[in-house]
């Protein structure tokens, strides 16, 4: 026996990590860690603990040979991919369009000239000085007509005036969001999903939820001005940047959308 195992034969003597190997767990690894960076701060996390509870719960009973509680266990794991897709068919959509986000797709990236930006920056730090609500959605790669066809159809070229006019106080625009697509303001008045993160602050109201919660679903990002304090966020990824100035905020969208050309 010790012979065979001097020269190299047995079991032991296939067991070799190739580049192969290392590719197949780095790439593995690499799917685990973002679908955990997807559902980090989501409800998701809580069903993910439960599933990983039934599992153990499962294994408890097959050791100490509990054959009812086996038997119940082995019933419901036999549905539980069904419920997954149910249960997680937000994040597997969000999953699903981060993959379209791919470089690979940059083709279908939604471009903001200077002078669209500019526009809306100006509205935005006009109205914070004022202290009037406003959420203004930009769309990016991931096309936003469902969210378009819910409001009031606008197809207008953006500008200051156009906005500032929009979220006034009284009229009848006011409320919903305002989605920019290309150079033009699409529609306003939109319902957006709102966020339903846990933990948020009690400060941030419908308009902060709703532009996290649109930020969430798809690669849009969203301006909001607080009517209560009157401060500008940039929503992207389903975060708030806060407090900015019409400087930072212009300086973070040139980024963002230069980066996603």
């Amino acid at each position: 026996m010790s012979d065979a195992i001097s020269r190299g034969i047995g079991p032991l003597s296939n067991l070799t990590f190739t580049w192969r190997d290392a590719v197949d767990v780095l790439v593995v690894s690499l799917i685990a860690y973002f679908l955990l960076r997807l559902i980090r701060g989501t409800r998701a996390v809580q069903m993910v603990l439960g599933i990983l509870a039934i599992f153990l719960v499962y294994q408890v009973a097959v050791l100490l040979k509990l054959v009812a509680l086996r038997t119940v266990l082995q019933a419901l794991i036999f549905y539980l991919p069904f419920a997954v897709i149910v249960l997680f068919a937000q994040e597997l959509r969000r999953a699903l369009a981060a993959f379209g986000r791919n470089p690979f797709f940059s083709f279908f990236s939604g471009y903001q000239s200077e002078e669209t930006i500019s526009d809306v920056v100006l509205a935005m730090t006009s109205l914070s000085a004022r202290r009037v609500g406003a959420l203004v959605v930009l769309e990016r790669r991931e096309g936003l007509k469902t969210y378009i066809e819910n409001g009031v159809a606008l197809d207008s070229r953006v500008s200051y005036d156009l906005l500032v006019t929009v979220f006034a106080p009284g009229t009848p625009l006011h409320d919903g969001a305002v989605i920019v697509s290309g150079e033009r303001v699409a529609a306003a008045s939109c319902f957006l999903p709102l966020s339903l993160k846990e933990g948020l602050s009690k400060r941030f109201g419908t308009r902060h939820r709703a532009a996290m919660g649109i930020t969430e679903e798809t690669d849009a990002l969203a301006v909001v001005v607080s009517e209560e304090r009157g401060t500008i966020s940039l929503a992207r990824d389903g975060k708030l940047i806060e407090d900015l100035d019409g400087k930072a905020l212009r300086d973070l969208l040139f980024r963002e959308f230069a980066g996603g050309r």
